[in-house]
C-alpha cells in the first residue's frame, strides 16, 4: 500500500512540477496512470484500512487536484475555442462558395 501511495505521490509531483507547460497528451497519460494506481489502492483498501499516515499522504496528494483540473479545463477551453473558430471559418467559406451545377450553360442574348 505504501509503495502504491509513493508511486501516486511521485507521479503527481512530476505532473505538478511541469503543469504550466504540460500539453494535453501528458495530462492524458497522467490521468490514465493515476487511474491505474487509484484502482490498485482501492483494491488494497478493501483488504485493509488506511493508517493515519497514509490518509495524510493521500490528502496531500489530493491537494494538487484543483491545479490539475484547472489546467485540464484550460486545455478544454482552448480546444473549444479552436473548434468554434474552425466552424465559423467553414460557415464563412461556404457562404462564398457558389451552389451551381458545373455542367450548366449560360446563354446570353444578342442585342
Amino acid at each position: 500500500m505504501d509503495e502504491l501511495l509513493n508511486n501516486l505521490e511521485q507521479l503527481t509531483n512530476l505532473m505538478i512540477s511541469d503543469l504550466d507547460n504540460a500539453p494535453y497528451e501528458s495530462l492524458e497519460n497522467f490521468v490514465e496512470e493515476r487511474q491505474k494506481l487509484v484502482d490498485a489502492i482501492g483494491l488494497e483498501v478493501e483488504k485493509c484500512a488506511l493508517t493515519s499516515a497514509q490518509k495524510e499522504k493521500l490528502s496531500r496528494i489530493m491537494e494538487h487536484d484543483s491545479a490539475i483540473i484547472a489546467r485540464m479545463n484550460a486545455h478544454r477551453l482552448e480546444a473549444l475555442d479552436g473548434l468554434q473558430r474552425r466552424n465559423q471559418a467553414k460557415m464563412q467559406r461556404s457562404a462564398y462558395e457558389s451552389a451551381y451545377t458545373p455542367d450548366s450553360i449560360l446563354m446570353d442574348r444578342k442585342k
